[in-house]
């Protein structure tokens, strides 16, 4: 196992069949982006791929463009839109853990987890990863930070509650095996090319650093 890895998110690919959130059409990538990101990615171990918010193209294109050059993926899904149009449902769930993909945690309602409060901490971080549990048929046991917000609470409660690994979008690579695993998140601006070089080839030491230090203000606040 690399003593490092390189977590990649995806989001949205296509056309969306929902309506979007303000500002999300910028995580959302063409079917040639993503067939050009996964050549890219394809055959290095260190990379570490996901989906978030449970999009319908998860399974509509996420999934084939996987399986067609052997990759697995963990897809953290919304337990709040199971079954909505433009969503996957807990069949949809079903078909991924099949075909080899692990399930993860999105939360209930796609909301920042900072500053819950009781009522939202079971909400989000308990009923969610019920439901979800329940349609995956096997035990949720990671999480992924809606809209890559957190705080030292935050962090907190998902310790406490037994999460085995939390994923944020901080934009760093990561410690193999480690609790928290920043990720990059794939924008509409990326392509193959673009994540060879910004991604795979390593970041420069100010960045690096720059990461790092967003990360620890994260943890500490």
């Amino acid at each position: 196992m690399p003593a490092h890895v390189t977590n990649i998110c995806f989001h949205g690919i296509g056309v969306p069949e929902r309506e979007l959130e303000p500002g999300e059409d910028r995580y959302w990538i063409s079917q040639d982006a993503y067939e050009d990101i996964l050549d890219a990615v394809a055959g290095r171990p260190e990379v570490r791929i996901s989906f978030d918010d449970g999009n319908h193209s998860d399974v509509a294109i996420g999934l084939p463009g996987l399986l067609a050059r052997g990759l697995t993926a963990t897809f953290f899904v919304l337990a709040g839109r199971l079954g909505l149009p433009g969503s996957v449902d807990r069949l949809d769930i079903r078909l991924l853990r099949v075909a080899g993909m692990r399930i993860g945690t999105h939360g209930m309602d796609h909301v920042s987890w900072r500053g819950l409060d009781a009522a939202g901490v079971r909400r989000e971080l308990i009923e969610a990863r019920e439901q979800i549990t329940m349609a995956a048929g096997e035990v949720v046991e990671e999480a992924a930070l809606p809209l890559g917000r957190y705080d030292r609470i935050t962090l907190r409660h998902l310790r406490r509650l037994g999460y085995q690994h939390v994923y944020t979008s901080d934009r760093a690579h990561a410690v193999a095996g480690a609790w928290l695993q920043p990720r990059f998140s794939i924008t509409a601006d990326d392509d193959g090319a673009g994540v060879r070089r910004q991604i795979l080839n390593g970041q420069g030491i100010a960045r690096r650093v720059e990461r790092q230090a967003a990360g620890l203000v994260k943890r500490l606040r």
